[in-house]
C-alpha cells in the first residue's frame, strides 16, 4: 500500500464532498435510489468529520487547557460537542 492510499482525506476534502453530495441530492435528475445512496455516504462522511473534530478539540485542550474555557458557545457547537462534556 502506498502512502497516497493510506492517507486520510483532509477535513476540507470531506466537507467539499458533502457539498457535492448535497448538490447531487438536490438535482431532480439524481433519482431516489441514487439519492438514498448519496445520503448514506453523506451521513458516514459527516460522522467522520465530527469524530475528527472531537479528536482535534481534545488535542488542543491538552496543549492549552485554558483554551477550553474560551471556546465559543454557539448552539451549533454545543450540539456538536455535547456528547463529549
Amino acid at each position: 500500500m502506498t502512502a497516497s492510499h493510506s492517507r486520510k482525506p483532509a477535513i476540507e476534502e470531506l466537507i467539499s464532498r458533502l457539498e457535492e453530495i448535497t448538490r447531487e441530492i438536490e438535482n431532480p435528475e439524481t433519482g431516489l435510489e441514487n439519492s438514498i445512496h448519496l445520503y448514506e455516504e453523506g451521513i458516514t462522511i459527516a460522522d467522520n468529520c465530527k469524530k475528527r473534530l472531537l479528536e482535534t478539540r481534545k488535542k488542543i485542550e491538552i496543549i492549552n487547557p485554558l483554551l477550553s474555557k474560551t471556546w465559543p458557545e454557539t448552539p451549533r457547537i454545543k450540539d456538536l460537542f455535547e456528547d463529549e462534556s
